[in-house]
């Protein structure tokens, strides 16, 4: 089956010669599905996994509807936290650059931690595009500096993160400001059920796209290691010694956790930086521009961190405690393996994490078991290869104390002799557990 290429699209030229510098062959699936039904101007929910293309699924329609003769804002897209509408405006302002002088497309960013009125003072001309969090182009708004009633498309990315964080209330806010017929336009890789009752209020009947390809790509590795009461800086340290990523997240449970996993690290001489939602947004900000500037081989990271940023180029994934949900690992493991790059899952895992396991297994995710001493990996045995040997040995050294003769005089050193019966008693039932098999 061959694959289509984008001129299948009723695109603008433009819009081709843009496809052609962003160097993009094919569309994704997400794409085939996505710009054909926002062309047609349907409300869509769109979900797929982290690193689908979801982004330009929405971005290259919009930008077909652009009409450069009305200086009024004709699509608004939001985005949970400062750094993803950074990261989403940096792809809007590529597609300006791509398409050439002739397509004088105007677009701002609205986040927070900038000056207010500098902002108020730049929107004097009002842009085609709006990028931003909820709440600063609420502010905006309310401050009359800005006007979406205009807007023919509103775009919610990372639908199930803007939740979790609180803004979905500021969305709403400004979607009752907007045109009532507006087409709305939810991205999100879940769509939790909590979420379901905001959908149902702004969409009577929008297009659901789902796409499922693939629970994880193709091209990912992923490698188990039971972490047996060790510290896990000492774990990764060994780690270090096997692999050589171009760029690794470290993924914790927990702000507090995170850090004092990086200070172990450091300890260790592993020069890894640190990003969570706890740090102050000048801090996370100086982090991130290391990151992109390589200075970390290892960034230690939480969930909310890895959902609200997209960092490029990482090779390798470490978990150092499986999180919760499946959903959770999905979106960790997601953050590698990008745009048919090859990318290395390892995760540590206790036996609380065993049920999580299962289900991904169950899913048909492949692990592999694995240890790794002396900078060497090594193969380890299965959970539950190791469980049911355990629950054998228990079974037979159950037997042999019922098999052991009890006496009604108690004499100095009985224990012992009764050990000693035990254990010759168990010793003939391995024998037989052997010959059976």
């Amino acid at each position: 089956m061959t694959k289509a290429n984008f001129d299948i699209f009723p695109f603008h030229p433009v819009l081709f010669d843009v496809i052609d510098r962003l160097k993009f062959s094919y569309p994704t699936e997400i794409q085939l599905k996505v710009i054909p039904a926002v062309l047609d101007g349907n409300s869509v929910i769109g979900q797929s996994r982290t690193g689908s293309g979801k982004t330009h699924a929405y971005l290259l329609p919009l930008f077909n509807q652009i009409d450069s003769n009305k200086r009024e804002v004709q699509f608004v897209i939001t985005a949970p936290t400062r750094e993803l509408a950074t990261q989403l405006h940096d792809e809007v302002k590529k597609i300006i650059h791509y398409s050439g002088k002739d397509h004088q497309w105007i677009s701002k960013l609205l986040v927070g931690g900038t000056d207010k009125q500098k902002m108020i003072e730049k929107l004097k001309e009002p842009p085609h595009i709006i990028v931003g969090t909820p709440g600063r182009i609420l502010d905006m708004v309310k401050e009359e500096a800005v006007s979406i009633y205009s807007a023919k498309s509103f775009v919610i990315d990372e639908a199930d993160l803007m939740l979790d964080l609180g803004f979905i209330n500021d969305v709403d806010q400004l979607l009752v400001r907007a045109d009532k017929n507006i087409q709305l336009l939810v991205f999100s890789a879940t769509i939790p059920q909590r979420l379901q009752h905001f959908l149902k209020k702004y969409l009577e009947n929008p297009l659901y796209i789902k796409v499922d390809d693939h629970f994880s790509p193709e091209t990912m590795e992923h490698r188990l290691i039971d972490l047996r009461h060790r510290k896990e800086a000492d774990i990764i340290l060994e780690i270090t010694k096997t692999i050589q990523p171009y760029l690794a997240i470290i993924f914790t449970n927990g702000k507090e956790i995170a850090d004092k996993l990086a200070a172990d690290l450091q300890e260790r001489g592993i020069d890894a930086g640190l990003i969570h939602g706890g740090l102050p947004p000048r801090e996370r900000k100086r982090v991130l521009k290391d990151i992109q500037n390589l200075r970390y081989q290892y960034i230690v990271a939480t969930d909310l961190a890895s959902r609200g940023i997209d960092i490029k180029g990482v090779s390798h994934i470490i978990n150092a405690q499986m999180p919760k949900e499946e959903e959770f690992y999905i979106h960790r493991v997601g953050r590698t393996a990008r745009a048919g790059m090859e990318g290395t899952a390892i995760s540590f895992y206790q036996e609380s994490d065993i049920k999580l396991i299962e289900k991904l297994e169950q899913k048909g995710l492949n692990f592999i078991y694995a240890d790794v001493k002396h900078g060497q990996w090594q193969d380890a045995k299965p959970w539950n290869e190791r469980s049911l040997r355990t629950k054998k040995t228990t079974d037979i050294e159950k037997e042999a104390w019922k098999r052991v003769r009890k006496t009604t005089k108690v004499k100095p050193g009985y224990k012992k002799k009764m050990k000693k019966q035990q254990e010759s008693i168990k010793k003939q039932l391995n024998k037989k557990s052997k010959f059976k098999k």
